[in-house]
């Protein structure tokens, strides 16, 4: 069967979607894939006459029914025809069927899911190759925040707008949470920069070569209250590999729910790599256990993700092989931005390119 990779490119209000879908066509399509894009499917609806705010229930109900059955026609739909053409294809979908959950309360989606014939599952876990979540300029680049550009948009550009863009930036994180390939975009002095990590991240889902980049990490200390964030708790298992080629095994657990994800990296040359991942049952997980590494150790930590004036932030602590251990490491920010360290971090020492501090080697036994 024809490999065809599903993307989801989606985020708070005035993200910069629409600009960087004309970016990811102009990008691909130079390179000779077909590149094929799916409407968001609720300004559809919208401009059709549907009112998301209406106060009368049923037709709410059947407004998000019809938007998740619509939503999922169009991605098969368009599945079929990518199937039938010759060239490479590549779908990207503005917005994909979780952001629907983020608008309503959990038991009405649960219902309408059960109505749909699906589940949670089958549409965060098993539908799309990539999610792409852009931080909304409501967080951290306020000065561009605006709401002219799409007619449909509810939020005001005041501060209890903003506040509400913010909350709903959240809602679509937790939504797809769980997604082997979620990916949260930061917001950038420089625009430009987070299209291109939108182009770098889809580049990785298509096994195109990557430049090694050193994410910045940094020992610190919490010292007060974090603001609302997405705890898990990781256990890391590293298997037997081929020289050169790092593979991993993760399994991710939050709310009760786990998923396992399967990790290879392998350097192709000094400066590049190819990064593939896959989720896996739970069966085969057991299994590749087998597999695991004698000469390292399991890792398991707790990790604590949150956007801070625009940038995202993943906050390691550590509970085995060692423990007492923080790391932060930050997420797409680029060599000539600056760090938004929140009020409640400390930091202790900057470990950026520190070998030792890799998870890799933190594994090692002694």
């Amino acid at each position: 069967m024809k490999d065809i990779k599903r993307i989801v490119l989606t985020g708070g209000p005035c993200a910069g979607k629409t600009t960087a879908l004309v970016r990811v066509i102009e990008h691909f399509s130079s390179l000779g894939y077909k590149v094929f894009t799916i409407p968001e499917v609720p300004t559809m609806f919208t401009q059709a006459g549907m009112n998301y705010l209406t106060k009368n229930r049923d037709f709410f109900y059947e407004g998000e029914k019809a938007t998740l059955e619509i939503q999922l026609a169009l991605e098969d739909k368009f599945t079929r025809m990518a199937e039938a053409c010759t060239e490479p294809c590549l779908i990207v979908c503005d917005r994909g069927t979780m952001d629907i959950s983020a608008y309503m309360q959990p038991e009405m989606w649960e219902d309408i899911m059960n109505r749909v014939g699906t589940t949670t599952q089958a549409l965060r876990d098993g539908r799309y190759d990539a999610v792409l979540h852009l931080v909304s300029a409501a967080d951290g680049a306020e000065q561009f925040y605006t709401t002219s550009n799409n007619a449909s948009r509810n939020e005001a550009a005041d501060e209890a707008g903003l506040k509400i863009a913010r909350e709903l930036d959240k809602k679509v994180i937790n939504a797809w949470t769980g997604h082997t390939h979620l990916r949260v975009i930061n917001n950038h002095e420089d625009f430009d920069a987070k299209i291109n990590r939108v182009i770098k991240e889809i580049s990785a889902v298509l096994g195109l070569p990557q430049p090694i980049e050193e994410e910045r990490k940094y020992i610190v200390e919490v010292v007060g209250d974090l603001p609302e964030c997405i705890e898990s708790d990781i256990t890391q298992t590293y298997l037997v590999a081929d020289p050169g080629t790092e593979v991993r095994l993760r399994r991710r657990g939050w709310h009760g729910k786990f998923v396992n994800v399967h990790t290879s990296k392998k350097k192709i040359s000094g400066s590049e790599e190819i990064v593939i991942e896959r989720q896996v049952p739970n069966n085969l997980y057991e299994s590749l256990l087998g597999q695991a590494d004698p000469y390292r150790q399991t890792i398991h930590k707790l990790r604590r993700s949150f956007i801070w004036k625009g940038q995202y932030f993943e906050l390691d602590t550590f509970l085995r092989p060692v423990s007492g251990l923080t790391i932060l490491e930050t997420r797409g920010i680029t060599d000539d931005e600056d760090v938004n360290f929140p009020p409640f971090i400390r930091v202790k020492e900057d470990i950026t390119g520190d070998t030792r501090y890799y998870n890799y080697n933190i594994a090692l036994r002694n």
